[in-house]
């Protein structure tokens, strides 16, 4: 594939770190054939293993074992046990099949002897086609006008009148590494409790400098990127009942086009459906020029408190 072209990213400059995303999440230790080792950077509040290292490392493992003429075209990944933050990860890769066009390479994501994920990923021989169209990238304003996760924070924290626990929980966000960048296009009110259309906007990035190379790299970076703050969007509407347990169920990408996951792109997030305690997502990552890059898909569980009205029904 041909690397993309520039679009706003970060220049690399003597002494710039690269991102810790290459240097130490995704990088896998390897122990076998086919057999590799992860370690983990920034857990949630939750206490489980973020669902994007763990798809971002699969991915990572898949690539290792197909050849370096053929790029990332799909995943598709069952999250089947949480995973223990205190123990590293062991990657088993299958190559299920290796052919002129595609190959296929199955992962399973392993701890204290039982699967955590199961990933089938998907590769391609570079191929062109007549056959071609995408949607029209939304219009928002450039990430240059906007404020970061953290500024954002920061102003609510400014708020004489914020809530301890509010004000408890704001401060626990800023102080985790978190390793992505994220610029809210219509950043929302914390402390609103009003519906809202299921329909989110962010420009995000890799903190740090990745650089031109092998299109696979980016690829397992953006897996990691498109998991986080994704589930949510299915709540939106529901923002009146606190939420007891969510979990991310699967999860599956498309990669369209070459881009630079550590360069800003737009995440499209929006949620179509949510019922019988499950939520369902849909996403698009856009480059700065327009082309759609990646589309992704999940479904969680979803388990909120209810009313004692609510529950009698």
């Amino acid at each position: 594939m041909t690397p993309p072209p520039s679009m706003g990213g970060q220049p690399a400059a003597p002494g710039d770190l690269r991102s810790v995303l290459v240097t130490s999440v995704l990088s896998l230790e390897p122990l076998d054939l086919d057999l590799f080792r992860g370690r983990h950077y920034w857990v949630p509040v939750t206490r489980r293993l973020f669902g994007g290292q763990i798809v971002g490392q699969a991915l990572v493992a898949a690539a290792k074992a197909v050849s370096e003429d053929v790029h990332a075209h799909s995943l598709h990944c069952y999250f089947v046990r949480a995973g223990d933050p205190t123990v590293p990860v062991l990657y088993q890769v299958e190559r299920t099949r290796t052919g002129k066009s595609f190959s296929v390479r199955s992962v399973k994501a392993v701890q204290h002897g039982k699967p955590i994920l199961i990933c089938q990923a998907s590769f391609q021989q570079s191929q062109e086609s007549p056959v071609q169209h995408q949607f029209t990238m939304p219009t928002v304003l450039p990430p240059e006008e906007l404020r970061t996760q953290e500024e954002l924070i920061q102003k609510y924290l400014q708020d004489p009148n914020l809530v301890e626990k509010y004000r408890l929980g704001l401060n626990k966000i800023l102080a985790q590494e978190v390793p992505v960048e994220i610029k809210p296009v219509n950043p929302l009110e914390i402390l609103c409790q009003l519906p809202q259309e299921p329909k989110q906007l962010f420009w995000v990035r890799a903190r740090g400098y990745i650089g031109e190379c092998d299109m696979k790299l980016h690829c397992c970076v953006a897996a990691y990127i498109s998991d986080y703050a994704f589930l949510g969007t299915a709540l939106l509407p529901h923002r009146q009942h606190p939420v007891k347990f969510m979990v991310s169920l699967d999860h599956s990408m498309w990669f369209h086009a070459p881009f630079r996951a550590d360069h800003w792109m737009l995440y499209e997030c929006e949620s179509p459906w949510a019922g019988g305690c499950r939520g369902l997502v849909h996403g698009r990552l856009w480059r700065r020029d327009g082309v759609l890059a990646v589309t992704c898909a999940q479904e969680g569980v979803i388990r909120v408190e209810q009313s004692p009205a609510e529950s009698k029904l």
